[in-house]
């Protein structure tokens, strides 16, 4: 047995767990321990049931010992946005109009756990339809200030140590920003990646499945066991995907080229973030090629919001329509301008997104990776919303990977992320670039 084994990473946990010097059920009950003794305060979870858990848990230990296939995950306690279909749990979807629902179908991420030996701990608390109303759930860092969102529960029950691994959804920021705020690792995949069948639609163009973990290497571990082709999801590829965990475990091989954009928004940048980023900017020196892109680069932000509130009105119209008195007074004014955008508006939206898609696949020919900020700095105090998403805007319109690295502390203690972007489907190279630039700034700073 491990002492508090809670506090092991993903890849920690699955080699303690293949040698025998941990079983699958002492690290489960040492994370219900610890949920136990902190979540009153956090709030990260909307459904977690032990005894569950632990059958979960004991099944993996038995395979184990009988000398069975065992899979990437094999007893790995993990958590879900609760917005991902899991049969004999609810789905509650962070509204009251949800509650108790229960469906016989799983999402297809789901079934890629259950194949790959992970233990389904439960549900973690998401925003109202995974949208812009705040929830209950608190920073494990500060419980005054907020987790972000909408992926909030995941962010805080990987940052509370209360499992290892988490998995949410990103349509702007859900996941790059909460991971930022509460000082994980997060990783949001190329789009078409992770298959989004049997999590809630709120914008088909615009959503993707993403990973939270406590190393590199844990979100590229749980990237790999639940990436697959699904003929149901229409943004799926189906084509081999990039290995994420040999791209995190690799040492580049030259020294990455990174660009930074001087856009607008930065300005909105909080003075701790600005001065974090502009210390990493200075150690990175040459390595950093500084532009100012064009304007239409900033207009990006207008069209991801056109798509996301037209698409989120459709696909949710009905729940709209039957539950408006059960809708927050912050998501009502957005629906009654989504559905003032005209067909013609949303199309022409998407024709811009497909020219953004196709800029960035031409841009990385010559970098490796944009440098950006994962967030406008410290997670804001609980009651002040969510955090503003824009610094993840433009590279979820594009369906581009995204890493946020826990590098920086503001001024108040909290954790500030750095953000890396990728070209589409090298993810690996992402990784591996990001390994390289975890290891840079520890060896500076030594």
């Amino acid at each position: 047995m491990i002492p508090d084994s809670y506090k092991l990473t993903a890849t920690e946990a699955v080699d303690a767990i293949a040698s025998g010097r941990l079983s699958s059920v002492e690290l489960v009950k040492s994370c219900l321990a610890r949920i136990t003794e902190t979540d009153e305060a956090i709030k990260a979870w909307a459904f977690l049931d032990p005894d569950a858990a632990l059958a979960q848990a004991a099944e993996c230990d038995r395979l184990r010992r009988a000398g069975m296939a065992t899979g990437r995950l094999h007893g790995i306690p993990v958590g879900l946005k609760d917005i991902i279909d899991t049969a004999k749990m609810p789905t509650q979807r962070g509204t009251s109009i949800f509650a108790g629902r229960q469906t016989e179908h799983v999402a297809r991420l789901v079934e890629r756990l259950r194949e790959e030996g992970a233990v389904i701990m439960g549900k973690t608390v998401t925003t109202e339809l995974a949208f812009v109303h705040e929830n209950e759930t608190r920073n494990p860092h500060n419980t005054d200030h907020s987790p972000g969102g909408s992926s909030s529960g995941s962010a805080a029950a990987v940052a509370a140590m209360h499992v290892p691994l988490a998995i949410g959804t990103q349509t702007n920021g859900s996941v790059i920003r909460p991971a930022s705020f509460c000082g994980t690792f997060g990783f949001k995949p190329t789009r078409g990646v992770i298959s989004r069948s049997g999590v809630l639609q709120t914008s088909v163009s615009l959503d993707q499945v993403g990973c939270f973990g406590r190393s590199l290497e844990d979100v590229a571990l749980l990237t790999d066991a639940i990436g697959g082709y699904d003929q149901n999801d229409q943004v799926s590829f189906a084509r081999p995907r990039p290995k994420m965990l040999e791209g995190a475990q690799a040492e580049a091989l030259v020294t990455p080229e990174f660009a930074w954009f001087d856009l607008p928004f930065n300005e909105r940048l909080s003075g701790d973030a600005r001065e974090g980023m502009e210390a990493v900017l200075d150690i990175l020196g040459a390595k950093v090629t500084k532009m100012e892109p064009a304007d239409t680069l900033s207009d990006l932000v207008m069209v991801q919001a056109r798509i996301h509130e037209y698409e989120i009105a459709h696909h949710q119209a009905e729940v709209f329509d039957t539950h408006w008195d059960q809708i927050s007074d912050t998501l009502k004014p957005i629906i009654e301008r989504a559905r003032k955008i005209t067909k013609t508006e949303y199309e022409d939206a998407l024709a811009v997104k497909g020219s953004a898609e196709s800029f960035f696949m031409n841009f990385f020919l010559d970098y490796d990776a944009v440098i950006a900020p994962s967030a406008a700095g410290e997670a804001p105090k609980l009651g002040d919303g969510t955090g503003d998403p824009i610094f993840c805007t433009l590279w979820t319109l594009a369906g581009l990977p995204c890493v946020s690295l826990p590098l920086l502390v503001g001024d108040n203690g909290l954790p500030i992320g750095v953000q890396l972007i990728g070209p589409p489907e090298k993810d690996d190279r992402l990784l591996r670039t990001a390994r390289w630039l975890q290891t840079y700034l520890s060896e500076t700073a030594e």
